[in-house]
């Protein structure tokens, strides 16, 4: 393996140590309680390192929330252009959760940490707030290209955005509070959650312009 993948892959494994350290710590001792140097000497590097990867505990928590965002998003603008606008989503979906499925169980316990974190750390809870916000708004820019919509005149991306996007939120968030981790039942119910919410909307409310 070359030298640079090689670099890369310590790159990815020092990143996810921090990761995995400041959502035990954050568990443990609260956000708030918790300082960088703890994360730091939990993943056993220097708070250099540290700020390496992260510029402040929060980026943790957003830097988490913004891969499978962004995934979610590229995975949606990469579906045929001909394609119904349901169907992109129920397809960009069923990629993510394919991944989920045959993925690292790791990644999925950080989620759920994740959850957890934000769920009993409220001060964290304005950062998942506004990535979601940014997410949704690069979702509904996508949409109403799609839709042939002006996105700054036509509530219908934004609301479809949302309703999505809630969807997936709610899926997710059925397993943590019922304790499901196993990866193919937390991608069944967050489909279920996705294809309820898709399909209470009419047909023509989200194929027609204007």
């Amino acid at each position: 393996m070359a030298t640079g993948g090689l670099r890369e892959i310590k790159k990815q494994r020092t990143r996810l140590a921090l990761v995995d350290a400041a959502l035990g710590l954050f568990l443990d001792r609260g956000y708030a309680n918790t300082t960088i140097d703890e994360i730091a000497a939990a993943a056993e590097v220097s708070q250099r390192t540290f700020f390496r990867y992260f510029a402040t505990k929060e980026d943790v928590i957003t830097g988490l929330l913004g891969g499978s965002d962004a995934q979610l998003v590229e995975r949606v603008r990469a579906r045929p252009a001909d394609e119904p606008v349901p169907l992109s989503l129920l397809a960009a979906m069923r990629e993510l959760l394919d991944v989920l499925r045959l993925g690292d169980p790791a990644q999925l316990e950080r989620m759920r940490r994740l959850h957890l974190v934000l769920e009993s750390n409220t001060c964290v809870v304005a950062a998942y707030l506004t990535r979601h916000a940014e997410t949704s708004g690069r979702l509904a820019a996508e949409l109403a290209r799609r839709m042939g919509a002006d996105h700054r005149a036509d509530l219908r991306p934004r609301l479809l955005a949302s309703i999505y996007l809630g969807a997936l939120r709610v899926g997710f968030e059925d397993c943590a509070s019922r304790g499901v981790f196993d990866p193919p039942e937390v991608a069944k119910r967050v489909e279920e959650s996705v294809t309820l919410a898709l399909g209470a909307l009419r047909e023509d409310w989200i194929s027609s312009s204007g």
